[in-house]
């Protein structure tokens, strides 16, 4: 029967012993098993498509089988050689390219890619690919994209004492006193969304505009006492000295005046301005605690800022630096009037957390 393939199979006497001796044999590979099936049944006349199916493998395969036979003849039974794979690399490979990816890349890029380090490394004289760099960094953790941010603070021989008596406070109250956390919260933007939100509803998340435009930002400066929970905030043009001593004024005025008042603030330059320093030592009724250096997080108005965001900041669209000072206010009030309460706050080595 004659095929339409140009590779036809017509078998020698010889050639149908062997194929047929290899195709019933129970020790030979099976793989050549397969191969002298396939041409056997090919040299009867059925098509590739029909070897496939009658020994489940793809046509492309008894194709690649028929044409190899009818060049090599018995000879394409065998396993043909296989490409040799990547070498194995050496303890000391491994070490030069975790070494590589522990340091700054060369040239205009900032951050390592597994593409970047193999290139880097073929210059070297190391010829490693892309996923053989990822699995020997995957092996050791080693994920050169990533940073996490770290600050290098040196020893503060204050820091136990300074943090102590900004808890002491915390817990007690000193007697015919209040305890006063302030700071200031700069550069707030009023931001608006071109196009209005799209509401949710089952199945789907509020939809919110991406593209949004800048009215301005608005800062202010807030004190927030300790033990009732109240706050007083003001708007504030600049962040210095001269704005900090008007704030203080402010609380000056607004306790009563045989009424101790014990200030928690950091470090911060207009804190520590020498004119904030003399107003402070020419009003003794001021009590100042600093939190120790690079730990703000102790003082406790920085968990009525997250507070602030998180209600009203994180989601709300201001269309003006007015409406956001105005709603600043309007949600302080409201939160003096409906939410102030003290912070359930303790110390355990973590930043502060709000109730």
């Amino acid at each position: 029967m004659a095929l339409t393939s140009p590779f036809v199979i017509e078998l020698t006497e010889a050639e149908r012993v062997e194929l047929e001796r290899c195709a019933s044999s129970r020790t030979a590979p099976f793989a050549r098993v397969q191969r002298a099936t396939a041409i056997l049944a090919a040299a009867d006349g059925a098509s590739n498509a029909a070897i496939a199916r009658r020994l489940a493998r793809h046509v492309d395969t008894v194709r690649a089988w028929r044409k190899r036979f009818a060049a090599e003849r018995l000879a394409a039974l065998a396993d043909r050689p296989r490409p040799l794979g990547r070498p194995r690399l050496s303890p000391q490979d491994k070490l030069q390219i975790i070494a590589a990816a522990t340091q700054a890349p060369p040239g205009a890029d900032t951050a390592w890619s597994h593409r970047l380090l193999s290139e880097h490394l073929r210059i070297a004289g190391l010829a490693v690919s892309c996923s053989q760099v990822g699995r020997i960094l995957c092996g050791v953790d080693l994920k050169p994209h990533l940073v996490r941010g770290w600050l290098t603070r040196p020893a503060d021989p204050e820091f136990f004492t300074r943090a102590a008596d900004v808890c002491d406070m915390y817990r007690t109250r000193p007697p015919n006193a209040v305890v006063i956390s302030v700071d200031e919260k700069t550069g707030i933007t009023a931001r608006s969304r071109k196009h209005p939100d799209q509401p949710g509803r089952p199945g789907r998340r509020t939809r919110r505009e991406f593209q949004y435009v800048r009215h301005g930002t608005v800062s202010i400066i807030a004190a927030l006492d300790v033990h009732s929970g109240q706050v007083l905030t003001e708007h504030i043009e600049r962040n210095n000295a001269d704005t900090f001593i008007g704030f203080l004024r402010l609380l000056d005025r607004s306790i009563p005046e045989d009424t101790d008042i014990h200030l928690v603030m950091d470090n911060g330059s207009s804190h520590v301005a020498k004119k904030t320093k003399a107003w402070l030592a020419a009003h003794p009724r001021f009590h100042v605690h600093h939190t120790p250096k690079h730990a703000s997080w102790l003082n406790q108005v920085e968990m009525f800022f997250s507070t602030l965001t998180r209600r009203l900041l994180r989601r709300g669209q201001f269309t003006s630096r007015d409406e956001l000072a105005t709603r600043i206010d309007e949600f302080v009030l409201a939160y003096d009037e409906h939410d102030a309460k003290p912070y359930r706050w303790t110390y355990d080595g973590t930043p502060l957390t709000t109730a």
